[in-house]
Formats: structure tokens, sequence, C-alpha cells
């Protein structure tokens, strides 16, 4: 059995002081595929990422203190790919590939469109862009698992208030639209697989006591190539894991 984490760290810098490497040296996680690291290799203290037997591997921002993911792994990948080859998100680091043997796990941190119309616009290209190139890699690499932060409410059970009004980003109908087109494109959503009614969230607002109160929403996924579905033993969200405003996702394959 094969355990993968995907975790918006926040900030691993910020995760470490909240107790992060000692999360890891509880538990026995073969991959952990973290977003928003925020930082670049030489500012983490690698040396006790290897001394709990990780491999790591880095896909980082241009930008100082943004963005950016990184996967760790207890297994040697056969093969490291970094960013998407489209200059504009890979400047961003926002895309990781590792191959092993016969199947591609991507760690993808999707861009928010939070902050205006512009940057909802790039998102929306960035969803068109990442599709197709899927469509591409597929042919070469067809058995994929994509993790991360996609920064989408799908349905109605992802999200506390369900009734707004105001559709913020990521819970646009566009967004959401591409999250339904994504999954028929020939992945499931490893958690509503197995758990297909439960209402559990990912990610919660530091405003207003949210997480305290549960009010959030469920923006971190785990999708995995149909020809993987049967090898899902479990998906898990570990809300009582708390180094970010996001929690981490748990997958457990027979790979």
């Amino acid at each position: 059995m094969t355990k993968i984490i995907t975790y918006n760290i926040n900030g691993l810098r910020a995760g470490i002081k909240k107790g992060f490497l000692d999360w890891l040296k509880d538990n026995n996680f073969d991959i952990i595929c973290l977003q928003e690291t925020k930082a670049r290799q030489k500012q983490i203290p690698v040396q006790l990422l290897e001394d709990l037997g990780y491999h790591h591997y880095w896909h980082s921002a241009e930008k100082a203190g943004y963005s950016g993911v990184a996967t760790l792994t207890k297994k040697q990948p056969d093969l490291v790919v970094e960013g998407c080859g489209i200059e504009k998100y890979d400047r961003e680091g926002r895309i990781l590939r590792l191959d092993f043997g016969d199947w591609s796990l991507l760690n993808c941190y999707f861009p928010s469109g939070s902050s205006g119309d512009e940057r909802h616009a790039f998102k929306m290209d960035y969803l068109e862009d990442f599709q197709d190139w899927i469509n591409e890699l597929k042919k070469e690499r067809p058995k994929l698992i994509v993790v991360g932060d996609y920064n989408i409410v799908h349905t109605e059970l992802d999200i506390h208030n369900p009734d707004r009004k105001d559709k913020p980003s990521g819970y646009k109908p566009e967004e959401r639209a591409w999250m339904t087109d994504w999954l028929g494109s020939g992945f499931v959503d490893a958690f509503r697989y197995k758990y297909p009614e439960e209402v559990i969230f990912s990610w919660w607002s530091f405003r207003a006591r949210s997480r305290e109160r549960n009010k959030g929403w469920r923006i971190d996924y785990q999708s995995v190539s149909e020809n993987l579905k049967d090898k899902i033993i479990d998906s898990a969200y570990l809300n009582d894991v708390v180094h970010s405003d996001h929690c981490p996702q748990v997958l457990e394959m027979d790979l």
C-alpha cells in the first residue's frame, strides 16, 4: 500500500515552526506533495527531511516567498519534470511531475483568482491550458494521479454556505463547470469515489474563527485516472492536523 499526502502548507518555513517535521516523523507516509511552499530549497533544513528517509524535489516560483511546490518521497522516482512547459505558469512554480514505473504523480498548485479580475482570467486560462496539457500527457503516461490545491469548490457539498449569492473566486460557475468537465475527462475524485455524500472541508478562512466553527471549503483534491480507480483503498482529510489554513488529505492506493 502506498500512502500519498497532499497538503497546502501555506509557507513551509512557518509549517516547520508549527511542528510539521515532528508530524512527518510520527507518521509513515510514502509521498508528501506540498503546495504553497513559499520557499526555495536552500531556505529549508533539508537534512532533516533526508534523515527521515525522504528524497525531495522542488519547483519554486521566481518571485520570493510566493507559490511553489515540493514533493517528498521515500521511493526514488524514475523521472522528475518541473512545470508544464508554459512559461507564465512555470515561473510561478505550480506543477511537479514524478514518474514511478508505469504511473505518474502530479503535484499541482492551481492559481487563485481571488485578488481580482486579472487573476481570475489567468486562472481560467490555466485551467484550459492544464486540461490540454494533461490530454497530451495521457497519451504518453495514461496512469495519472493529480493531487493538490485546485482552488475550486466542485459541488454544493463542498462548501459550508452553498447558497451564497456573491459567487466568490473558487465558487464561480465557470470554475465548477471546469471541475465537472475535468472529472468527465477520465478522472475520479478519490474522496468522492469512496464517500459520495460526506461533507468535509480542507480549507478555512483565518477570519471569524472559521476553522473552529468548521465553516470551510473543500478545494484540495486527489484525482485518479479511471484506469487506476480500482487501486484506491481509501481517501481521507486529516482535519485535526493544523500547520496551515488547509488540512492534509491522504490517499491510500495499492500501487
